[in-house]
């Protein structure tokens, strides 16, 4: 038999990790040794390397990395699925899903591949393509962490019941393998009780938090529950909840923000003063007094805290929408303006950056391109009701009155329901009823 490549042996002797002779034809009696043992070393050595850069966020070495691990060798389930996440991270998720679909097409009996395709289509929000990846998933391998992923997906569909069964089942499952995963179990915990809290039942919510708490103090845990104990109108235990979660780690903001909400103003301003004075890089301490001063109108004060945060990191998307906020609140477009568009630089995912631009373009009276900005929020997620409801506003101002009913029909189904004024606004103009 004749070989035409050298890759051609090397697939058909890769498993049997033994030395294989090579007889290249057309170079006399040459041989040439290949030690598949020590090709699969090598390949898992790349591999790993392309791991340890992904946690670092070093994602360009990473995939230089699993593109070794492939070149070496090419039915390398794991690289392929990894390298999928690490292109997810960089937000091309088109490259990803290949990738992870390469995973599934070289071993359909790995779960990996259809886990990690799911996690690409949670982070894209199309929860439904990720729900089927992940229950084909568990039908393979039925591991706690799959459930988890899936409990989560259900819960940003707004499908809490069924995110509860999943974070009950990731929970025994977790306590029931071989080495108990008391990080996915605190994950759990504390997402379960996110779910009870969406549906009302406060007591559980609580009791859920309390469980994530006793496994690990968790920071989100005590700020969740201080959130659940907000709404429940118990201020002191809901302040006590932030304190905790300030000496788990650095959440001056958290702590100001249950103050704010408890009427408190002058405390939420206080607290980042402190951190401010004990270290004046303190970007969560400035962002945190900005707020403060927002919501009490103080708009300078607030613009001069959040251009320090910004001076400080000038690579988060998210302050420079509150202060684009605040410079709307003022009447300031062009420089709301401005500050959305950095922002969507920095995170072009951001579907609120585009509906927030959007708002002040339809202030200017600059309607189509304040509905290119809201097709693109609905693009980013397509169950976002605000956005169909804004754009059903903008629509009404451009007289489009039939696309405006369409938008209002979407964002009630979502569960935004026009304001009264708005709909009898419509009629009159539109000559319709709903």
């Amino acid at each position: 038999m004749r070989f035409k490549t050298r890759e051609a042996l090397r697939r058909i002797f890769w498993g049997f990790g033994v030395v294989i002779f090579i007889f290249l034809t057309g170079c006399g009696q040459a041989f040439e040794t290949i030690d598949v043992d020590r090709l699969k070393k090598k390949a898992f050595d790349y591999f790993n390397y392309g791991k340890d850069f992904h946690y670092k966020k070093q994602y360009d070495q990473a995939i230089l990395n699993y593109n070794k691990a492939i070149e070496i060798h090419p039915w390398y389930v794991e690289a392929y699925a990894y390298r999928g996440l690490t292109y997810m991270e960089k937000g091309e998720y088109d490259q990803a899903i290949s990738d992870c679909t390469k995973a599934i097409e070289t071993n359909p009996g790995d779960y990996i591949g259809y886990f990690h395709r799911g996690i690409v289509y949670s982070d894209k929000g199309d929860y439904d393509r990720a729900i089927s990846d992940y229950t084909k998933a568990i039908e393979i391998g039925g591991l706690a962490k799959i459930y988890f992923e899936r409990g989560l997906a259900y819960y940003n569909k707004g499908q809490y019941d069924k995110s509860i069964l999943d974070f009950n089942k990731a929970i025994e499952t977790a306590e029931n393998e071989l080495l108990r995963d008391r990080s996915l179990c605190l994950k759990a915990y504390t997402n379960r009780g996110n779910a009870y809290a969406a549906k009302g039942e406060s007591d559980r919510a609580i009791s859920d938090y309390s469980k994530a708490i006793e496994i690990a103090g968790h920071t989100l845990a005590y700020y969740n529950r201080g959130i659940v104990y907000y709404n429940k109108g118990q201020y002191d235990r809901a302040i006590s909840d932030y304190r905790r979660a300030f000496e788990v780690t650095e959440v001056y903001q958290s702590k100001g923000v249950v103050l704010l909400f408890a009427g408190q103003y002058d405390h939420g301003i206080e607290d980042p003063n402190k951190a401010i004075k004990k270290d004046p890089g303190h970007i969560i301490a400035y962002v945190s007094r900005a707020n403060a001063y927002a919501t009490e109108g103080a708009y300078d004060r607030a613009i001069s805290d959040y251009s320090k945060a910004i001076e400080i990191n000038p690579f988060c998307a998210r302050v420079y929408v509150n202060r684009a906020n605040v410079y709307t609140a003022e009447g300031k477009y062009d420089q709301a303006i401005c500050d959305y568009n950095k922002a969507i630089e920095i995170d072009p995912n951001d579907a609120k950056a585009y509906i927030n631009r959007g708002n002040v373009y339809t202030a200017k009276s600059q309607h189509g391109i304040a509905i290119s900005d809201y097709n693109k929020a609905i693009e980013i997620n397509p169950r976002f009701a605000k956005a169909y409801n804004n754009r059903a506003v903008t629509f009404f101002y451009k007289g489009e009155y039939d696309k405006a009913w369409e938008d209002v029909y979407k964002a009630k189904i979502l569960g935004y329901p026009a304001t009264k004024e708005f709909l009898d606004e419509l009629r009159g103009v539109s000559g319709k009823e709903e």
